[in-house]
């Protein structure tokens, strides 16, 4: 077997996927090449997701399922959030892993892999099982270090880039501080770069990406640092067809981030604001900005200056000591500020959080209840919405086809998370065509190529 050949197994979210295809660059970089059957491959990685307990309990599933079929000759990694936050307990609880790598340093995994390679004849069928080398970081910070690979993930068209990593926000809830770290910002200057290096590889979208975009710069002292970079962005690389803005934070929605939007006709008329909760005792033991009226307001500042605006928001329903009270003010909520797209979760409890001394007092059958509601009252609310644009036309961005259908997306919908377009005829793949909408589904439109 070729041991110049690897694995790659991506767990979690997008940007989870922009550090494995950042690895996989360097890797194949240094001469190896990436195969898609793992038992083709002499080195099997996993970059595990562990924000939430059924994202841990996937990469546990998926490292014991290669663990138990591995050769003596192959080598198993788990990378990621979850070996960055647990890695000790990754070793115990999946035995005969060989290398622990953690988030903060995935540009280290040629060096990690050099030094497995250079261990006397690791073996996973003998009783003897090496304990895994651990390359962990000391600090909680993340080293602003590239390593000189592109720092995106691109799918067809689209491509998510990654402007920062890490937050300094206090939500109660999350363990993003406790594996990513405080916030660092990427230079403006790289990214100008990488975004011009996307469009010369037949980019289309860019789908900025961090734990919160809004924070952009803030590390750097820059005030307003996403509005600057995107008005750099569009200047220095005009051709961008789309630029997309993912993960805000509320209250950092300013008016200038308003104003570039308006004026920058790259920039589509998309913000994703995940708002969590809209009770504001509820918002408070989050530790969330509980000011719901800032919501209100500029949410009717946006939609007054962009009249086709699509917002996209996520709710948390079960946080320890939610009444009904306040669930049915989050669903009150909703049906007020009629979201175009709306993600749910049902509350995790997470040991080292502010959150933890609170438990997990909400049943999982009142968890498992108000999902649904929240979601069967989302879903109706979005197929209004899509009704209303039958016979209208909307730019899409075709991406596959499936029985003489074209499949695509619109500006309203985010790579991976939101609805499709299904168009009639063959449409070139790769390509942005006008098309009139049809037909409406909660999720989903249908149309045909406009003449």
């Amino acid at each position: 077997m070729n041991q110049k050949t690897f694995h790659m197994t991506s767990l979690g979210c997008a940007k989870n996927d922009v550090d494995s295809d950042s690895m996989t660059r360097l890797l194949e970089r240094d001469g190896y090449r990436s195969v898609a059957n793992p038992r083709q491959a002499s080195i099997l990685i996993v970059n595990t997701c562990g924000f939430i307990g059924p994202a841990r309990e996937e990469s546990y599933s998926m490292l014991h399922s290669l663990v138990k079929d591995k050769q003596p000759h192959q080598l198993v990694i788990a990378a990621g959030c979850l070996t960055q936050r647990y890695g000790a307990e990754v070793a115990r609880q999946v035995p005969g892993v060989d290398g622990i790598l953690g988030t903060r340093r995935w540009m280290d995994i040629v060096d990690l892999v050099m030094k497995l390679r250079a261990r006397s004849n690791p073996l996973s069928s003998s009783e003897f099982r090496p304990e895994p080398l651990y390359h962990l970081p000391e600090t909680s910070a993340i080293v602003p270090d590239d390593a000189g690979v592109l720092r995106a993930s691109v799918s067809g068209a689209s491509a998510f880039l990654k402007i920062a990593d890490g937050c300094r926000r206090p939500c109660a809830f999350c363990a993003i501080p406790l594996i990513k770290g405080t916030a660092v910002s990427r230079p403006m200057e790289r990214l100008l770069d990488e975004a011009r290096i996307l469009v010369d590889q037949g980019v289309l979208e860019i789908v900025l990406i961090a734990q919160d975009t809004t924070d952009y710069g803030h590390d750097l002292g820059m005030k307003d640092g996403l509005a600057i970079l995107l008005e750099q962005m569009t200047v220095r690389v005009p051709q961008i067809e789309w630029i997309r803005l993912m993960y805000s934070f509320p209250g950092y929605v300013t008016d200038r981030l308003i104003d570039v939007m308006v004026s920058r006709p790259q920039i589509l008329p998309y913000l994703d604001i995940p708002l969590q909760h809209a009770a504001p005792a509820m918002l408070t033991r989050m530790r969330r900005p509980a000011n719901v009226d800032w919501v209100r307001t500029t949410v009717a500042k946006l939609r007054r200056s962009l009249p086709r605006l699509a917002l996209r928001s996520t709710f948390i329903v079960g946080y320890p000591g939610e009444t009904e009270e306040e669930f049915q003010t989050l669903m009150d909520f909703l049906e007020e500020m009629r979201f175009d797209r709306v993600g749910a979760f049902k509350f995790s409890f997470e040991t080292g959080t502010p959150s933890e001394p609170l438990g997990d007092p909400v049943p999982a059958s009142v968890k498992e209840t108000r999902y649904q509601r929240l979601m069967e009252l989302q879903q109706g609310i979005s197929l209004q919405i899509n009704q209303s644009w039958v016979g209208q036309k909307l730019d899409v961005l075709i991406e596959g086809r499936q029985k003489g259908i074209s499949v695509g997306r619109s500006y309203r919908d985010a790579p991976e998370i939101d609805g499709m377009v299904f168009v009639e005829g063959k449409a070139a793949i790769g390509t942005i065509i006008p098309v009139i909408i049809t037909g409406a589904m909660a999720y989903d439109l249908t149309g045909i190529p406009a003449t």
